[in-house]
């Protein structure tokens, strides 16, 4: 990611931080209404992924993404965009 930077490839990286349970059941009432796979399969699967989420939004900070919430991923483009930064398009 640094490497990126420096050749100005890259403005930011960034991990959303969204409310577990919003994300859940969002996730679950789309694979429902998709039929993608058998409600008790979505449902194991969806649990999982609740649990899991805070490790991969680690593993995410850890490799340099900035974690934020999407109104503020928007604000800090806006930004970028407003300043004229040439990879914020």
């Amino acid at each position: 990611m640094e490497e990126c930077r420096r050749r100005g490839l890259l403005a930011g990286a960034y991990a959303l931080r969204r409310p577990r349970g919003a994300t859940f059941l969002r996730r679950l009432a789309r694979d429902l209404a998709e039929q993608r796979k058998g409600p008790g399969v979505l449902l194991r699967r969806g649990l999982t992924l609740l649990r899991t989420e805070p490790a991969v939004l680690r593993r995410q900070t850890g490799l340099g993404a900035e974690a934020a919430r999407g109104r503020d991923v928007l604000r800090q483009v806006a930004g970028l965009l407003a300043a004229g930064h040439p990879h914020a398009r």
